[in-house]
């Protein structure tokens, strides 16, 4: 048996809308996060600092040279994938990012400094799961600026994956090494701090105090490479930087770094003195330290204790009406005491009371 229902046009399209009103944003989140998800590369490698067998645990590359000296290094180029892959092989110069990262500069970009040093192979293979030693050298041009000079050396590969519109899309995968040179001559490190702003957030609970945040940008204008370390000191409270679970804050030359600190437990005393101090420690090649004279920054911050003033003024309140209180029954016992003794004068007298 066959049954036929049949229902209006209007509530056919009512059900249709809603059905796609159900199903449409869910199959529109999956569509984005397809398209914004890439596939990730299947190839997974590693690149680090290495002698003539391999790996040598050294986290970078660093060398000191006379202008117009040559020195050969290693690198080791390990492929822990399942599949041979051929490897892209650039030097460029190197940065540090606002957030302290260490960088090079992007394929297409030319490097004009020390990433112009390096030769290196263009291209390795290596065999899946195995390493390759591969040697590049480091060429200091005659007349270069004494100093510290950045770069790095990325081994890449390039997948090909499909962009929304249907496209298909070439994307950069790369890791590297830094590859730091110190150029002999006069070295002459220096460090600066300014633009020290400070924001007090207040608690309004008046028993427990306020958080400060200090934002400061220190600059380095020497030729070295420093580290920014120091304290910051906010009514009292004193806390160091970077602290322990934080990175250090390395400046090549002409770099600057902006730097926040939280300061805890802060309190409220209408303005609050900070002091910022730096001491720039110099990054040295063979592993020692040194530091320079402390860079001192001072400021203020208005910080009113408005939660304390106002448990301040409602005990004024409370202390004013209970002496007002006290005076208003003072009077009143006065004035019951002067009645009762004038009605006692005139009952002596024989005197007519006032009530009669």
């Amino acid at each position: 048996m066959t049954v036929t229902l049949h229902l209006p046009a209007r509530r056919v399209a009512l059900l249709l809308a809603a059905l796609l009103a159900v199903l449409t944003p869910g199959l529109l989140a999956a569509t984005a996060s397809a398209a914004a998800t890439p596939e990730p590369p299947a190839e997974r490698w590693a690149v680090s600092p290495a002698d003539e067998e391999g790996p040598d645990g050294r986290r970078a590359v660093e060398h000191t040279l006379d202008p117009g000296e040559s020195v050969t290094d290693r690198i080791a180029v390990r492929n822990v994938g399942q599949e041979p892959v051929t490897f892209e092989l650039t030097a460029a110069d190197g940065f540090y990012t606002r957030t302290g990262r260490f960088d090079t500069l992007a394929p297409g970009e030319e490097s004009v400094a020390a990433g112009t040093w390096i030769s290196i192979p263009g291209s390795v293979t290596v065999e899946a799961g195995e390493t390759e030693v591969v040697e590049f050298t480091v060429t200091v041009p005659e007349r270069t600026e004494p100093g510290d000079h950045a770069a790095g050396i990325t081994a890449s590969v390039t997948s090909v994956q499909a962009a929304e519109d249907g496209t298909n899309v070439g994307v950069v995968s790369r890791i590297g090494v830094r590859v730091l040179t110190r150029v002999t001559g006069e070295v002459t490190p220096a460090a600066a701090l300014e633009g020290v702003v400070t924001r007090y957030d207040l608690s309004w609970n008046p028993a427990r105090p306020g958080d400060a945040t200090v934002t400061f940008e220190v600059h380095n204008e020497g030729n070295t490479r420093l580290f920014a370390e120091g304290t910051v000191d906010v009514g009292g409270r004193e806390v160091t930087f970077p602290a322990a679970d934080q990175p250090r804050q390395e400046l090549l030359p002409g770099d600057t770094r902006e730097i926040t600190v939280e300061v805890d437990d802060v309190w409220p005393l209408v303005r609050v003195p900070v002091t910022v101090t730096l001491v720039p420690e110099v990054a040295t090649m063979d592993g020692t330290s040194s530091t320079l004279e402390p860079v001192v920054a001072e400021s203020a911050v208005w910080a009113v204790p408005w939660p304390q003033l106002l448990v301040l003024l409602g005990l004024a309140l409370l202390v004013g009406a209970v002496v007002q209180g006290r005076r208003r029954s003072r009077r009143r016992l006065e004035s019951l005491l002067e009645q009762a003794r004038e009605e006692g004068r005139r009952a002596a007298t024989g005197a007519p009371s006032d009530s009669a």
